[in-house]
């Protein structure tokens, strides 16, 4: 009997936190993960072959990792063993593989290790799988929260198949919560409660896709409302305001969500979608995220984006990080709004950014080329004599401040590598950049154009 086995047959009614009693036993049980979990798929055929592969099953808390793990020892023949990275180490992974070669030499029973929060081993603990995963002594399968190419070392994740879970959906959630209220020999059936559609849509939104969040919620608030009553009813949505602490959203300022926030709000701006921009800003905030981070993020937005078509966006920019540190939180974050605001509703252009991108290639290839004499500051008689400065033209002696001539290395001449828009004040640019280039003799289209 396993670790799963003995922890499914203990028969002590309501005991243990709602999240884990209510927890699936059977896969038609199981809520959510339709990709992963429906007829056909990939971990289905795997469960019904009895022919288990190792895998690493990536998502977010409360999606049902553990659970499925849990399914797959059930309703396979193999000897499973779980442990959970944050307790074990090298000497319980040793004693594993003992183990599994003594199931597999006297029962023939293939072994499946199920180790939850594999990203908290190190590169040391994860390198004493790969032997054994590589010859199939075990089948490996882990839980993280965090994405693997960054968490897994790369010769383990090239031994297993990547599992991407995804947050539970709002009907998912639902039908876990309306569960748990009925179902009296595991839930909480027995204090005859109900919730309001008003109160369900709170608690939905409140758990952000995490089903042990919902649960755990639900638990509170019955019990709250249970006390106060003595008998059934209906869970309102004060009730839940009143039983329920403020929970901010869930953020790992290291982790695979930090990064996706501030992708969104990059790509609102970038999107001219002020609305869109202000939700990622708030959600970054309230979930504890640096505020000068996103400053600094919104400072090379207005370089990168927006550029020289408003070239006032990285002064705005700027003025809202210096008003920030200023203020401070939480009067600071209106300066933080209102850059983001302009920046999502200011002309874009990437011009700036591709043109720098290009010289630089140019310049780490011609590191190496001189000068043009002209353009060499001669400041003693005999640099004079060598030539340097000989025949610059000084702009400011012509009308209009230009005159034509070159600038570059001599191997490059006539090479453009700014080409602005006709967008915002870059269509200025543009028009004395074309009548400057005109005069110059050359014309020369952007690569690619």
């Amino acid at each position: 009997m396993d670790l799963f086995e003995q922890e499914e047959n203990r028969e002590i009614p309501n005991q243990g936190p709602l999240a884990d009693r209510m927890r699936p036993r059977s896969l038609s049980e199981f809520v959510g993960q339709g990709k992963v979990m429906g007829p056909g798929s990939l971990i289905r055929r795997a469960i019904d072959s009895d022919r288990l592969f190792s895998m690493i099953l990536w998502g977010p808390p409360g999606c049902g990792k553990t659970t499925l793990a849990r399914l797959m020892a059930k309703h396979t023949r193999c000897n499973f063993v779980h442990f959970s990275a944050v307790l074990a180490g090298v000497k319980q992974i040793r004693q594993v593989i003992e183990e599994a070669r003594r199931s597999r030499r006297i029962h023939r029973r293939p072994t499946v290790l199920f180790v939850d929060e594999i990203h908290r081993f190190n590169k040391s603990q994860q390198d004493a799988f790969l032997h054994h995963v590589e010859s199939g002594l075990i089948t490996l399968i882990g839980a993280t929260t965090e994405n693997p190419s960054f968490e897994v070392i790369s010769p383990l994740l090239s031994r297993c198949r990547v599992i991407k879970l995804e947050p539970l959906g709002g009907e998912e959630l639902e039908t876990i919560v309306r569960r748990a209220l009925s179902d009296s020999k595991r839930g909480l059936g027995d204090l005859g409660l109900d919730i309001s559609p008003g109160a369900l849509e709170y608690l939905v939104a409140l758990a952000g896709g995490d089903a042990r969040a919902a649960l755990n919620n639900l638990e509170i608030a019955a019990f709250f409302v249970h006390d106060r009553r003595k008998e059934g009813g209906t869970i309102e949505l004060e009730d839940l305001e009143a039983a329920l602490v403020s929970k901010a959203p869930r953020y790992d300022k290291s982790g695979d969500q930090h990064y996706n926030l501030i992708s969104a709000f990059h790509k609102s701006l970038r999107g001219s979608d002020p609305d869109a921009a202000l939700y990622w800003l708030a959600r970054m905030l309230a979930a504890g995220e640096d505020p000068l981070y996103i400053a600094r993020r919104m400072v090379r937005f207005a370089s990168e984006d927006v550029g020289n078509a408003d070239p006032y966006a990285l002064q705005l920019s700027l003025a809202a990080m210096e008003a920030f540190r200023f203020l401070g939180p939480p009067e600071g974050e209106l300066a933080l709004a209102q850059a983001a605001v302009y920046l999502a509703t200011a002309p874009k252009s990437n011009t700036v950014y591709k043109a720098f991108g290009r010289v630089l290639q140019v310049a780490r290839r011609t590191g190496s080329l001189p000068v043009p004499m002209h353009i060499r500051n001669a400041p003693t008689g005999l640099m004079k004599e060598m030539g340097y400065g000989k025949g610059y033209k000084y702009a400011h002696d012509y009308e209009g401040g230009f005159t034509a001539q070159h600038y570059l290395p001599d191997e490059l001449r006539g090479n453009f590598y700014y080409f602005p828009k006709n967008a915002g004040y870059e269509k200025t640019i543009k028009q004395r950049l074309d009548h400057w280039r005109s005069l110059l003799g050359k014309s020369r289209k952007p690569p690619g154009r």
